[in-house]
């Protein structure tokens, strides 16, 4: 599922191919609507879902999430 949405196929034309399940496909839309219900920031699901969903680029997304700015989680690391 990943390498395939890398080269810029669409979500529902990679699952009609497809004869198992790909994890996380489902799971990140919920994911990311409890995050949001709980005001929980998740940089990374959220640019999953801007793939799944979106039909954004990874490639395109990769700048807006290593250049965000530093949390929390980073506190205390070299």
């Amino acid at each position: 599922m990943g390498f395939e949405l890398g080269r810029g196929r669409p979500l529902a034309a990679i699952v009609a191919q497809m004869n198992m399940v790909a994890e996380g496909v489902r799971s990140t839309a919920a994911v990311l609507e409890l995050a949001a219900r709980a005001g929980i920031e998740m940089p990374i699901a959220t640019i999953v879902g801007a793939v799944l969903y979106e039909g954004r680029q990874p490639a395109d997304l990769v700048p807006e999430l290593m250049l965000r700015e530093a949390k929390p989680e980073l506190h205390g690391l070299r």
